[in-house]
């Protein structure tokens, strides 16, 4: 069995040092490196021939090598081939499952965003929501790929999952799987002249669905705009480049995003590039929530340390950390931290997240009753019964995404409210 497990060990060491080679690790092997090596062919040996079942030598590697790089951060993880093929699809704007971006805490699945039109939204499902069971059975003990594998699953199937939520007992919320086409760009004009952007996440389809967004905005308003909003509520990011391409469409010049590794000349700068932009000389509003994380929160700081926009809302959610993904040559990728981020003025976004210019808590508007209806609303308060309406008149720092971009929507209300009032203030025409 010694043996056996030298080999073994000996085997991780070459696995070591080549990907030590591929990816340039500063650090070199020691001799304490591989007794550690020498102690996990040990380990893994024993698990061979005397764990109660019998357990693949795939199995064993791959969960040893999950859980070095889950141990790392939340962020980390390895993504064997199905999984490494469905992550590629997911970037190209089009899969199946529940719309809903999640991280891990505390051993739970966390929710950082439901998309928009998706199961997750339909069924209320908000930022900060911890899944802790997956049909009845408990998430503690999954690594974050298992538990979103078995949250996908055949279109029109169901799963109920466990939610734990601030502020009242657990739920379960049973949700149908549907093929998830995330239109990643979405814009309306508000009252004549106010453009309203909202980016859902940043695919592959992004940089271009902004600049149609604007074009079409810019058409339906007659060019008279007078100023844009740019949601970025409940936007759980995406691709970096696409991140850095719609700061750019905002800003004439300057740094965008910086990252720094763990060497010096591992450090990268984004720019923005000079030119017509498609919302020179107009005035911008950015909304964000505990909902924006990672690429959202790239754009919103550059567009705020450049001045460039009044954020409002809450605070964000406060990603600010980069992973690589690292092909292994017929065993999947690996999803590795390797930077963090910096917004200009060189903040880090990890673990803070960006506060607002202008905090506005997340509130659903209230319409008075119909003179006919007003005595019935009174009588039913007398008779001591629940007013349905009331609860939702002062939600928490999320924001329900049936009513976003809608009449009902507060923060986007107040946002509108300030670029009028800028528009008045330089002597512009508002409707």
């Amino acid at each position: 069995m010694k043996r056996l497990g030298m080999i073994a060990a000996a085997a991780a060491a070459v696995f070591f040092f080549m990907l030590h080679q591929d990816v340039g690790a500063a650090s070199s092997n020691t001799p304490d490196s591989y007794k550690q090596l020498d102690l996990f062919g040990d380990v893994f040996e024993l698990v061979r021939a005397q764990y109660v079942d019998d357990v693949s030598d795939e199995t064993l590697v791959e969960g040893a090598i999950n859980g070095m790089l889950t141990s790392l951060d939340p962020h980390s993880n390895y993504l064997n081939a199905k999984n490494f093929n469905d992550m590629k699809v997911q970037t190209r704007g089009e899969f199946g499952g529940l719309g809903i971006e999640v991280s891990m805490e505390n051993g739970l699945v966390k929710v950082v965003s439901p998309i928009d039109d998706t199961p997750a939204a339909h069924a209320g499902l908000k930022p900060g929501d911890l899944i802790t069971h997956l049909d009845g059975t408990p998430v503690q003990g999954l690594t974050l790929p298992e538990a979103v594998d078995r949250m996908r699953g055949p279109v029109n199937s169901d799963i109920n999952l466990t939610i734990r939520r601030e502020g009242r007992e657990p739920f379960d919320v049973k949700l149908t799987r549907a093929i998830i086409k995330i239109q990643s760009v979405r814009s309306h004009v508000e009252g004549n002249n106010v453009g309203y952007v909202r980016i859902t996440s940043f695919n592959e389809q992004t940089d271009v669905g902004l600049n149609n967004a604007m074009k079409s905005l810019k058409q339906q308003a007659n060019n008279k705009l007078i100023g844009v909003i740019l949601d970025l509520r409940n936007n759980p990011g995406g691709l970096l480049d696409q991140a850095v391409a719609v700061s750019d469409a905002f800003l004439d010049k300057g740094e965008i995003v910086s990252t720094r590794g763990r060497r010096s000349d591992d450090a990268q700068r984004y720019d923005a590039h000079p030119g017509e932009k498609p919302a020179s000389g107009l005035p911008m509003a950015v909304l964000i929530n505990g909902g924006s994380a990672s690429a959202s929160e790239i754009v919103a700081g550059a567009l705020q340390d450049h001045h460039r926009a009044i954020l409002i809302g809450t605070r964000s959610f406060g990603k600010g950390s980069v992973q690589t993904i690292i092909p292994l040559a017929g065993h999947g990728a690996m999803r590795l931290t390797t930077a963090r981020y910096y917004t200009p003025s060189g903040r880090s976004i990890q673990a803070k997240g960006i506060d607002p210019d202008i905090v506005v808590e997340a509130a659903k508007i209230e319409h008075p009753p119909a003179k006919d209806d007003q005595s019935a609303a009174a009588a039913e308060k007398k008779d001591g019964k629940k007013d349905d309406k009331s609860e939702g008149a002062a939600e928490q720092s999320t924001v329900d995404p049936s009513i976003m971009g809608t009449a009902d929507d507060y923060q986007l209300a107040r946002a509108v409210d300030m670029l009028r009032g800028i528009a008045l203030f330089n002597g512009r025409v508002v409707n």
